[in-house]
């Protein structure tokens, strides 16, 4: 390894171990997601029958993926567009083209998080009184019509908190890789378990929990006819994992060359579906409570998103026994699940500035934190935040997310046949060996099934105005803000790098302690 990578790599900074790599991991892909998307998407696509899908994703989708990210990130040891520009010039606009969509994502996903941290404040008193959904909806967020545009009309409940977040991230950020994410994640994703189960405990003891439960888990084996079926799993999978948008290319470049990635892989792709089944139980648990106590069937309570998490839980939690605890237990979760998962998004476009500009780590969080903060807190916390955010959210995952990662298979795995290398180099020090059929996976397998989620989203988005609002406005923040991720990533390749970086590819670890030994065998005689 050449003096200039080892000088990048100290200042870069890792983690300090295999295991705060794996919690920082898995709090990026234990978010907001697991807890309000799989229960809804499980219930609808086939209940119990559905994890037959869901498990075949997750060994043949997303695990595989995860292990396609590691290999970028930790042989190249550079950020998004520096791994890319490492493995083939023409390969980095890819990896502006990630950092465009992660800041997308960090612009809405804050807000998401100062609305969790005030439902946690509201349910020791359950401010939201009896209608929950007017209560978010008009006296919360005071939501505009979706005809009104942008509107800068500031709702105070959303902005101080949404302030109070990005202060907090970007203190997390400035204290780098190992005191700041690393840190946050072995005390965070511990206190989330904790918690959760401790809702799900609760849960289960309401009366009509075992109904709910039952509604999640009985089966309806003719849906595994359905292919539908099988493009959700995959979908539900490559979004809760956090693959495909460079979180885990960053991640992977911080940890230490002779680390075990693949068995890391395995405990994170099986730890994140361990907490979506076990937020299935408790959130199916208390909407078989809110159905028992409304007289209704579990399906008619049965809902997802913003909408379970805002509306139907604090229903809920007016019937519950114990509702303040249950909904200090609850919005915590949330919020938790979505700090970790905004570090790791916001540390993409950090990390890349980093590398690009040889910027030091306070200045380049600045640089990238308080853009992103201020746009978020402009567009976000104002009267039009929830359209805005609903927009952009839908279609920065199925046109950016997905898009992306189709695309770097192509270049990476097609035109720049790097799949072999990557499989070797996992290998040499993981506790899982990887083969052909891994390569045949990635090569093959994943983009089949990521265009058919693309091709079944872009069906539906043609059929009819994305819920409703107006096409003037789906074509800025949607159609527009995906096309214009791609554009920004190009224009970005283009602008050079700062001299010091080093644009070759880093010697395999074996091969630079070997020749380490030689020169020092060399100097001793």
């Amino acid at each position: 390894m050449s003096q200039q990578v080892a000088s990048a790599e100290k200042r870069r900074g890792g983690f300090s171990s295999r295991k705060i790599f794996v919690f920082a991991a898995i709090g990026s892909a234990v978010g907001l997601g697991n807890i309000w998307r799989f229960p809804y998407v499980a219930y609808e696509n086939g209940g119990g029958s559905f994890m037959i899908p869901y498990l075949t994703a997750l060994l043949v989708a997303g695990i595989p993926f995860l292990f396609f990210d590691y290999a970028i990130g930790h042989i190249t040891r550079g950020s998004s567009p520096l791994a890319m520009r490492r493995l083939g010039k023409r390969n980095e606009f890819i990896g502006w083209w990630h950092v465009i969509i992660c800041f997308v994502i960090a612009v809405y996903y804050a807000a998401i998080l100062a609305w969790a941290a005030q439902f946690t404040i509201f349910s020791f008193t359950k401010k939201w009184g009896d209608d929950p959904e007017a209560f978010m909806f008009g006296e919360f967020l005071k939501t505009a019509d979706a005809n009104a545009g942008v509107t800068f009309e500031f709702v105070p409940a959303v902005l101080i908190p949404m302030v109070l977040v990005w202060l907090a991230v970007i203190v997390v950020m400035t204290l780098g890789v190992q005191k700041g994410i690393g840190a946050t994640a072995v005390i965070f994703i511990p206190l989330l378990v904790v918690a959760f189960v401790w809702l799900v405990i609760q849960s289960l003891f309401l009366p009509g929990a075992v109904d709910g439960i039952n509604a999640l888990f009985t089966p309806e084996w003719s849906k595994l006819a359905d292919p539908t079926v099988w493009t959700a799993a995959v979908g539900q999978i490559f979004f809760s994992l956090s693959v495909g948008f460079a979180i885990m290319i960053t991640y992977a470049s911080y940890v230490k060359r002779k680390t075990d990635m693949t068995g890391s892989g395995l405990v994170v792709g099986f730890a994140n579906s361990g907490f979506e089944l076990l937020a299935g139980i408790g959130v199916f648990a208390a909407l078989g409570f809110l159905a028992a106590a409304q007289n209704v069937a579990v399906g008619d309570v049965a809902t997802s998103g913003l909408v379970l998490a805002f509306v139907a839980f604090p229903t809920i939690l007016n019937e519950a026994p114990m509702g303040e605890l249950l909904g200090v237990l609850f919005f915590g979760s949330l919020f938790i699940a979505g700090v970790t998962s905004l570090i790791s998004i916001v540390e993409v476009v950090i990390s890349a500035f980093r590398d690009k500009f040889e910027l030091g780590r306070v200045q380049a969080t600045l640089l990238v934190t308080i853009p992103i903060a201020l746009v978020s807190i402009i567009l976000l916390s104002t009267t039009s935040g929830l359209n805005v955010l609903d927009i952009a959210d839908r279609f920065i995952n199925q046109y950016g997310i997905v898009l992306a990662a189709v695309v770097s298979i192509i270049a990476l795995g097609w035109f720049g046949r790097k799949l072999p290398m990557f499989a070797k180099h996992l290998s040499q020090y993981g506790s899982f060996k990887l083969g052909r059929v891994w390569v045949a996976i990635v090569a093959f397998v994943l983009p089949i099934a990521l265009i058919a989620l693309l091709l079944q989203s872009f069906l539906i988005e043609i059929s009819a105005p994305y819920a409703g609002y107006p096409q003037w406005l789906i074509n800025i923040f949607g159609w527009g803000v995906a096309a214009g991720a791609i554009v920004l990533g190009f224009l970005l390749s283009l602008m050079p790098w700062n001299k010091a970086v080093s644009l070759e590819l880093p010697e395999p670890a074996h091969t630079a302690a070997n020749r380490t030994l030689r020169e020092t065998k060399q100097e001793q005689s």
